[in-house]
């Protein structure tokens, strides 16, 4: 825990003694809001409410959350947490554990994002009920249409809120991890090359993304997808004891190298977009193979995983240096992972590009 307040603290010092280099004013957040959509790694509740064998609103989940579990798949803050703090921001609050007149007062950001949801409608569903990216974006539909509204004078006051606001978008794992490798509960497999499945799922998230330009979004965060063939549920499916599982980071990498262009696609006909692009899959794979490089020295799950399950099991202590280990459990990042992906975003220069989170707040 020392290290990552030291982290948050050294940032956050440098973002209010440097003003001037960070253009930030720190009596005032950097975005009126952050809007998150996603899976599991950004979740922070959702599933809590839903009917779904994907829940973990159980101890030891949310061991250093200040309160507790909270149904986000870690120990303690996801990387959409930290951005919300990096931004001068609360930490945003789950759709559906908000009330109407909560949603109607909700003006800094909402987070829409699903365990086991995918870009596609059908992924992860065997497990139960999730919110795909389609039904994520009607929610923000209905947030803008209905909600947003009470708080501004006028529509293009709205506009304008939503021009400058952040939209981070984190999905696609689940449509391979829960869809194509996964042919006993989908055909996708069968049906699709990976190429062709690739082409699917991107099509599906460009029209995603233009929905939600449409909706008013102007500042966009899009993560590729990470290196799901390192992670350690991956590497037991395999019987692999060390390296990465290669055959599935080389299925993932026709959507990753297809995504960026797509991106380039939609800012060139978007008029007064900027999308940027997070390389979760450049650093999650960089994290896996040079642990010790980032500070960590464990690359195992830091909780005691329940059987036939990716999870940690209820109230089983977990390890005691939770800042050591890349890995929560046999899939989610711990929250030191997750403070070096926000942080990577946020101020780096190589892990978002072409610009970070910090200049992203600076663009008119």
């Amino acid at each position: 825990m020392i290290k990552m307040t030291f982290l948050m603290f050294l940032l956050l010092i440098s973002l209010c003694l440097f003003p001037q280099f960070f253009l930030a004013n720190c009596s005032s957040p950097l975005a009126p809001a952050l809007y998150v959509f996603g899976d599991s790694i950004v979740d922070s509740g959702n599933n809590n409410l839903l009917n779904t064998f994907a829940k973990v609103n159980y101890k030891p989940y949310g061991i250093d959350f200040p309160a507790g579990p909270t149904g986000r798949f870690t120990n303690g803050n996801t990387f959409a947490d930290f951005l919300a703090q990096y931004l001068g921001l609360p930490l945003v609050p789950p759709y559906l554990g908000l009330s109407k007149a909560q949603k109607s007062k909700t003006i800094s950001g909402i987070n829409y994002a699903s365990g086991t949801a995918g870009i596609l409608q059908e992924s992860g569903k065997y497990t139960g009920t999730n919110l795909d990216l389609q039904k994520q974006i009607e929610f923000f539909q209905e947030t803008v249409n209905h909600y947003l509204p009470k708080n501004f004078r006028s529509k293009k006051e709205l506009q304008q809120y939503l021009s400058k606001s952040i939209f981070v978008v984190e999905i696609g794992n689940n449509d391979y991890l829960a869809n194509y490798l996964q042919p006993e509960f989908s055909n996708t497999s069968h049906l699709y090359s990976p190429a062709q499945f690739s082409g699917i799922v991107l099509k599906k998230l460009k029209k995603g993304l233009q929905d939600l330009y449409k909706l008013g979004a102007r500042k966009f965060v899009v993560f590729n997808i990470a290196a799901i063939g390192c992670t350690p549920a991956e590497l037991h499916r395999r019987n692999l004891t060390s390296g990465c599982a290669e055959d599935v980071n080389q299925l993932v990498s026709f959507y990753n190298k297809g995504l960026p262009n797509m991106l380039q696609e939609l800012s060139d006909t978007l008029n007064g977009s900027t999308f940027v692009l997070g390389d979760l899959y450049g650093l999650t794979y960089d994290l896996n193979q040079n642990p010790y490089k980032y500070g960590f020295n464990s690359r195992s799950p830091c909780c005691v995983i329940e059987t036939g399950t990716p999870r940690c099991q209820e109230d089983v202590q977990p390890c005691v240096n939770r800042t050591s280990h890349v890995f929560w459990d046999t899939v989610h990042p711990s929250q030191q992972a997750n403070l070096l992906i926000a942080t990577s975003c946020f101020i780096g220069t190589t892990r978002c590009t072409p610009i970070n989170i910090l200049k992203l707040t600076h663009k008119h």
